[in-house]
């Protein structure tokens, strides 16, 4: 065995192999010299007892200083404590560091130092150390701070987003988006340097295109003519397989014009990928891959294969197509149940078609639910009815007036319901029945969880395959006309191909979503390369213009391979990993709530005079032409 050490790099090698046989075996680990090209010897959080005596030079921000006596340093690694000298030969170094305001920024020159026994800081890394100043120089003196840069200091987050070049500055921050540069990181390693990928960079200006997400418009000089930012980079991946790049993956930028929410935003990252003569348990084995091999080893291993679970029966087990599976409570199917106990306004609802009767268990619903959280379940839901089991075993709940003793023991047995238990019922269409069930399960985990109850473990990771959607689903604004599922390149489940000319309502997608934790991170399909296949599914059964897109149409016509992919939503995923509740958390300077850049003020009003090139005029209403006046 051999080993080669340098500062950056570790080689070894064995040349020892079984039957005579000889092979060469190597690792290669680098660690990246962060103070290369900088005006430092040292970053603020490296020193360590091994550095004593060392004479060092640190750039960085004051975050504490004390009477003149010392101060602490920061910079992106750590913090380290330094020692304002006393003596009268550093009197303008002590004038100069005292009279510097926190988050001034300073470059120190000194030396490392072990600390006063008993003054040992064990909550900092550096705690063993600190630097005895010999010169120093301010270089850039900070003005009042809107807010302390300190953790535990809660901002408002309109405040933050105002100021974001200073709450890039909190420890939290930097964990994020260095973690996330790190992930990003490995992914390219595993997708480029161990599956072959090629990195392509495909076009934001494009042209508008029918499905999907509201796209944002871009004016050109062209009169009527406008630009599209693509929400997805769908259209260039699939005509890269066209084009026989075989594997493509990008960090793609997308766009929707859309309302902000926790976890979404009108830009956002993906980690895109599309691959030839694939199949879908082929871009699940990739995927689970590429997260075991980037996935930070602070949050533990990843186990695969990840379990799968059809639409339909996360629908009527959980409610939602993202079915969060870190703990029970499941929807439980109680229709013939009720039929058998004759109620009126019940056997009503579950006569018309479609409709069931579903219902979901909380334990300890009693001890852990007030009345006011009960009442809340119950109008999120409009349900009709809910049950409550008593100490002594019987129900207490409007419903039970309609029955005997005899039935509500059926209802019991079939609920499985234990002492202080409450449930959820409620009856009418199954879709809908689901959803608010679905609903009712998060919200009930959520206040369960608030009154003390341990539900979930914030350190489990479940992840999961949800397969077979639908590939048609009616619009909501009009039920007889039908809307992709997905997207309309979306290929039909090859078991349901026939059923596609002849009942597209049942037909199944080859669509397949990446679930964790309760979260969708992923998305994907097998796609449509029949080129009469993709038209008859956008002009028959859709309803839309061909000739929009007619170069894909005709792409298709010469030559185009099976192929498939995927698009991991990267923040998502992020914020996940790190355990934060909103993906702003992990962009580095996202939008607010309202979509809006608060530091920048965008979007933001344009001249008349910057408008004419493009052709545009607006008109304002009066109140809008008063504000822009002012």
């Amino acid at each position: 065995v051999h080993c080669l050490r340098s500062r950056n790099a570790v080689f070894c090698g064995s040349a020892a192999a079984p039957r005579g046989s000889a092979f060469l075996w190597c690792f290669f680990f680098y660690i990246p010299d962060v103070n290369s090209f900088a005006a430092r010897t040292n970053t603020c959080g490296e020193l360590r007892a091994a550095h004593i005596g060392q004479e060092v030079t640190l750039c960085g921000w004051i975050q504490y200083q004390r009477q003149g006596l010392f101060l602490v340093l920061r910079d992106f690694q750590g913090l380290t404590q330094i020692i304002i000298p006393q003596d009268e030969a550093h009197s303008h170094v002590r004038k100069l560091l005292s009279n510097a305001p926190v988050e001034s920024v300073v470059r120190v020159t000194g030396i490392v130092s072990s600390r006063p026994p008993g003054q040992e800081n064990l909550k900092m890394p550096t705690g063993d150390i600190e630097v005895k100043v010999e010169t120093a120089e301010v270089l850039n003196f900070c003005k009042k701070l809107p807010f302390e840069i300190k953790d535990f200091i809660k901002k408002s987050e309109a405040l933050r987003m105002q100021y974001r070049y200073l709450d890039l500055r909190s420890s939290q921050l930097q964990h994020n988006l260095r973690l996330r540069s790190q992930v990003v990181m490995r992914m390219r390693e595993y997708l480029c340097n161990h599956h072959g990928f090629v990195d392509v960079e495909t076009p934001t200006l494009f042209k508008r295109t029918p499905g999907g997400a509201k796209e944002f418009l871009v004016p050109s000089r062209e009169v009527g003519k406008f630009y599209s930012l693509p929400q997805s980079p769908q259209q260039f991946k699939q005509l890269l397989m066209i084009g026989g790049l075989d594997r493509y993956f990008q960090v793609a930028r997308c766009y929707r014009d859309e309302g902000s929410r926790p976890d979404r935003q009108p830009e956002f990252t993906q980690i895109d990928i599309e691959m030839s003569f694939v199949d879908q348990a082929g871009i699940q084995r990739l995927i689970e891959g590429l997260l075991q091999y980037s996935w930070p080893e602070e949050r533990g291993p990843i186990t695969t294969p990840f379990p799968s679970m059809t639409y339909e029966e996360a629908l009527a087990d959980y409610g939602t197509d993202k079915p969060d599976t870190r703990f029970g409570m499941k929807i439980m199917d109680i229709s013939d149940t009720l039929r058998r106990l004759d109620i009126g306004f019940v056997q009503n609802v579950l006569s018309y078609p479609h409709s069931t009767a579903k219902a979901i268990c909380i334990p300890r619903g009693v001890r852990y639910l007030k009345n006011k959280d009960l009442e809340s379940l119950k109008a999120a839901a409009k349900s009709q009815f809910n049950q409550v089991r008593q100490p002594d075993g019987s129900l207490k709940s409007l419903l039970t007036k309609f029955l005997s003793e005899e039935q509500q023991s059926e209802l019991i047995q079939a609920l499985n319901m234990q002492v202080d238990d409450v449930v959820l019922l409620a009856a009418g269409d199954h879709k809908r029945v689901c959803s608010a069930l679905g609903s009712l399960r998060l919200e009930s985990a959520d206040l369960l969880e608030a009154a003390g109850m341990v539900l979930r473990d914030p350190a489990a990771l479940h992840f999961l395959w949800v397969v077979d959607f639908p590939l048609f689903l009616p619009k909501e604004e009009n039920p007889s006309e039908l809307e992709s599922a997905h997207h309309p390149f979306t290929a039909p489940h090859p078991s349901d191909t026939n059923l596609l000319y002849s009942d597209p309502t049942k037909v199944r997608s080859q669509h397949y979503d990446l679930v964790l934790n309760g979260s969708e991170i992923g998305g994907g399909s097998i796609r449509i390369h029949n080129a009469e296949q993709q038209r008859f599914v956008l002009e028959k059964v859709l309803k839309e213009d061909s000739e929009v897109l007619s170069h894909l149409l005709e792409a298709l016509e010469f030559g185009a391979p099976p192929h498939g992919g995927i698009a991991l939503g990267l923040d998502r995923l992020i914020s996940l990993i790190v355990g934060s509740p909103s993906i702003r958390d992990v962009i580095a300077f996202p939008k607010s709530f309202r979509g809006r850049d608060l530091m920048g003020n965008a979007p933001d009003y344009v001249t008349p005079e910057e408008l004419e090139p493009y052709h545009i005029h607006v008109s304002w209403p009066a109140a809008e032409t008063e504000a822009k006046k002012n």
